[in-house]
């Protein structure tokens, strides 16, 4: 089984920031990527904290259609508007 899951490291300790269905003690292999390469650099964007919240909400998919179905217009331009209210 290969995953790929966020992680922290913090106090000498790596800890990722969801749960994973692992036995105790069991041996794993861990790649380390120093940056997410993606068209956009988005390093840094969210904060360890950030990422760690997310990973606890527990949103479906059926919660996210309902969202997106209220909005009216063009999506982009809804999130250009929220980005301007930060």
């Amino acid at each position: 089984m290969e995953r790929r899951v966020w992680a922290v490291y913090k106090g000498g300790v790596l800890k990722p920031l969801e749960a994973l269905d692992l036995q105790d003690e069991q041996r794993v292999i861990v790649t380390i990527a120093d940056r997410v390469v993606t068209g956009q650099d988005v390093t840094g964007y969210f904060s360890p904290e950030e990422l760690a919240a997310a990973v606890q909400d527990d949103v479906s998919i059926e919660d996210v259609r309902r969202a997106l179905s209220t909005i009216s217009g063009s999506l982009a331009d809804v999130v250009v508007s929220l980005r301007e209210e930060r």
